[in-house]
């Protein structure tokens, strides 16, 4: 099971070229997307930044950048105030009428594509390296990507009992909001040798105590947003500590081999669930959090 999930994630649907024309010039470059601005830096290509969306915190001297906004809840006002010569946008950059605005103002904008396999992440890698005029460096990049990658699947092929694994992207109100099938969550958790304890339910839904039980998860995987506001909204606290407390005191979790084995695992949200230069990394990280859980 295990050997033909991690198969899926590198041997994927043929993944649609993006050809993004080259703007060497550019000098003012915008980039929306947290996964999107750890690209530039490992392209080495960070001094062309202007700003940043608020998903950018990694690496930690692009939080010195102006920030523009979420990356799905930007206004034209904020993006066009740094004065950007190039816009380098992940693909779920938002809203469309702001998006709308934006392109319509003249200023090159490349839409990067965001795709939950190795190759995404090395289309990703390209696609921006393509607009920023550096494809050679681009090429590079991508394909140590690509190596790592598959060097993380041929090591955990061999798990004959995955560990099956709860992510809850929110505990807001009492309510925990999940990630199933196909969401980014679901594919870190197969890539790192692990099963998603939801099946049946795709992206990420508000769950239902009965469906927790019925999931039966050995581990529960949350993010840590970096943000003290964000992770007390979404965890119930910014200390980990007091919000794996509270999760594990959850009755539908207390029913299930995680709650009885107290096993709760955070990790950074921009390296668990970004998909680009720390993917495997990432993957590694996972997978010795679970096989080392109780």
């Amino acid at each position: 099971m295990i050997r033909a999930a991690l198969a899926a994630f590198l041997i994927a649907a043929p993944v649609a070229p993006a050809f993004a024309e080259g703007h060497p010039e550019a000098k003012k470059v915008l980039s929306i997307g947290g996964s999107i601005t750890e690209i530039i830096y490992a392209l080495g290509e960070e001094g062309r930044l202007v700003a940043r969306d608020t998903t950018s915190s990694f690496p930690p001297e692009a939080e010195k950048l102006p920030d523009v906004g979420y990356v799905r809840a930007l206004s034209p006002e904020g993006v066009l105030s740094v004065g950007p010569d190039l816009i380098i946008a992940d693909q779920g950059a938002g809203p469309p009428e702001a998006v709308s605005v934006i392109k319509g103002a003249g200023i090159p904008y490349v839409e990067v594509p965001d795709t939950l396999t190795a190759e995404g992440i090395a289309l990703k890698v390209t696609t921006v390296a393509d607009a920023l005029g550096v494809p050679e460096k681009g090429a590079a990049l991508s394909g140590k990507i690509t190596e790592d990658l598959a060097a993380v699947a041929a090591d955990f092929s061999k798990i004959e009992k995955p560990k099956k694994v709860l992510f809850i992207l929110s505990l807001q109100g009492g309510r925990i909001m999940a990630g199933g099938e196909g969401s980014s969550a679901d594919a870190i958790i197969r890539l790192a040798g692990g099963e998603n304890a939801l099946t049946g339910i795709s992206g990420y839904k508000p769950i239902t105590d009965e469906a927790i039980t019925q999931a039966q998860p050995d581990v529960v995987l949350m993010m840590n947003r970096g943000e003290p506001k964000a992770d007390a909204a979404a965890n119930g606290s910014a200390d980990h500590e007091i919000a794996k407390a509270a999760t594990l005191d959850l009755p539908a979790i207390q029913t299930t081999p995680a709650g009885k084995n107290n096993a709760v695992i955070y990790m950074d949200g921009l390296k668990l669930l970004g998909f680009g230069p720390r993917t495997a990394g990432a993957a590694r990280e996972l997978h010795d959090a679970l096989y080392k859980a109780p």
